[in-house]
């Protein structure tokens, strides 16, 4: 018998984020809900989901550090998958700080045994009237879309319970794309109503299935192995209102055991948020 799907509230959102502090070091008890697999198996038969284990990280290191600036870029690397139920020893390391730049670094770890580790840089944001940027984009008004069932159904991620997704064009998982760029976008927001801020967005940005996914009729394997963002805006009421964001992912290559995916996310005025790129083995290529 499989657990029940989880349910999307605030608790479980908060919850996921709450970590108990030792000085700087954080422990975080990796929880069932937010496992990979699919609804209709148990959370053991994925991994715990790598943009909630992002968002973490981040926190960590801008928390326990008591590092003011705004986080700028976050790199990821997931090592071993954390086992559930279990508590992970999250340690930040302060690496420089200056008064316009501070960099950190963060490992994870089960016992001995290393599941992921982190960098980030902070910074200062500067004024500029008009920034320039070549990723403009103004997507379709989200109140115009109809909410997915396919994102709620036995086959969507756990970890998606949490999320409300409406397709612009989609979804295309399972060759939906097989003779077309292997792209996904769709408007997404959390169901529990807080707004959007940078530990949402990392949470956001690995919130949907590989866009490798589309061009192929049958499933594809993959673990991350890295993943990295660069924040550019920061969310706010008047970009990504009721916490809606406009999340694009765009498959760039897929050779050998490899794959190679970017995401852009954008608000609802088409302001730029961040960017991310990440990095997957596939497991069952042949």
């Amino acid at each position: 018998m499989t657990d029940p799907m989880p349910s999307p509230s605030e608790d479980l959102m908060a919850d996921a984020m709450t970590m108990q502090a030792e000085g700087a070091n954080r422990r975080l008890l990796v929880r069932p809900e937010f496992s990979n697999a699919p609804n209709s198996f148990p959370p053991e038969k994925g991994f715990p989901f790598g943009g909630l284990l992002a968002a973490v990280c981040a926190k960590t290191m801008k928390e326990g550090l008591e590092i003011d600036a705004p986080l700028q870029s976050l790199t990821v690397q997931y090592l071993a998958a954390a086992r559930f139920g279990e508590e992970v020893l999250l340690e930040p390391r302060l690496m420089r700080q200056g008064r316009q730049i501070t960099y950190a670094t963060l490992t994870a770890a089960q016992g001995e045994r290393l599941t992921h580790c982190a960098s980030a840089t902070f910074g200062i944001d500067g004024e500029c009237e008009t920034p320039l940027h070549d990723r403009n984009r103004v997507p379709d008004d989200v109140h115009t879309l109809s909410e997915s069932e396919h994102m709620s159904g036995p086959f969507a991620p756990r970890f998606a319970s949490q999320i409300e997704y409406r397709f612009e064009r989609g979804p295309n998982i399972f060759g939906g794309n097989k003779d077309r760029a292997r792209r996904e976008g769709a408007w997404m927001r959390f169901r529990d109503g807080q707004p959007l801020d940078v530990y949402r967005l990392c949470y956001l940005m690995d919130a949907l299935y590989p866009p490798a996914s589309t061009a192929f009729e049958r499933p594809v394997l993959m673990t991350t192995v890295d993943l990295r963002y660069d924040f550019i805006t920061p969310p706010s009421a008047m970009t990504a209102p009721d916490g809606w964001a406009y999340v694009e992912f765009d498959m760039i290559d897929f050779d050998r055991d490899w794959t190679v995916d970017d995401v852009n996310v954008w608000g609802v005025d088409g302001t730029l948020l961040s960017v991310g790129r990440q990095r997957r083995r596939v497991l069952n290529r042949k």
